[in-house]
């Protein structure tokens, strides 16, 4: 498991988290093995899917040291217990409530769901590793930008209708990294098309690599 500072240098590095959720928990494992292999290492695997945490124990021992899976929606401290006893190497929740307070006290690694500016300083505070602003789309790059203004310090990962030029707009306002979960999975975590997937896994690591380089 990655130490916090560890955890947060990913997220600046690799500056892509992807987020699996599904109805298939077949689908969602090769979902999470295919981007694996395409080098995307950032990986959070939703406990709304069915059979999560055996999806969860079975992509860290198959994908290895490839890629640090973590668990996401996590929103109860039986949550996050299940997602630490499952082998997740890091957190996600979408609001700053139980889960994200046990999550903590396990020792976990979280990257912890906030909107506003007083939720954000409170998460950090708190000791999340970053701030996953959610859902983005209501304010946009705009919205990250104005935050960022009194904030810059505080390493925001936008997270809700991000695409591939979404993520470019957020990466010159200022985010250290995008989580993605549709624009990039579409319906693979279904038992959908794995080469598509791959493609857009190719795209959006491009977009990160670019926007890491400006």
């Amino acid at each position: 498991m990655p130490e916090h500072t560890d955890f947060t240098h990913e997220l600046r590095r690799h500056r892509l988290a992807a987020i699996v959720r599904g109805s298939d928990p077949k689908a969602a494992l090769g979902s999470v093995l295919a981007l694996a292999e395409e080098g995307v290492r950032l990986i959070e695997i939703s406990l709304t899917t069915p059979g999560a945490e055996a999806v969860i124990a079975q992509a860290v021992e198959e994908a290895g040291t490839d890629a640090l899976i973590g668990a996401g929606t996590v929103v109860t401290p039986q949550d996050a217990l299940r997602a630490r006893d499952a082998g997740a190497q890091w957190m996600v929740t979408p609001a700053l409530d139980k889960g994200f307070e046990h999550a903590l006290a396990l020792g976990v690694p979280v990257l912890a769901g906030a909107l506003t500016p007083t939720e954000a300083v409170v998460a950090m505070r708190s000791g999340a590793s970053a701030v996953k602003l959610f859902p983005a789309s209501l304010g946009g790059p705009g919205y990250l930008r104005a935050l960022r203004d009194p904030l810059p310090d505080i390493p925001f990962v936008p997270v809700g209708g991000v695409d591939a030029d979404a993520a470019r707009a957020y990466f010159a306002a200022g985010a250290v990294a995008v989580g993605v979960g549709s624009p990039l999975l579409g319906d693979a975590p279904r038992g959908g098309d794995l080469a598509r997937l791959r493609a857009r896994a190719r795209e959006f690591l491009t977009v990160c690599a670019a926007g890491a380089a400006a």
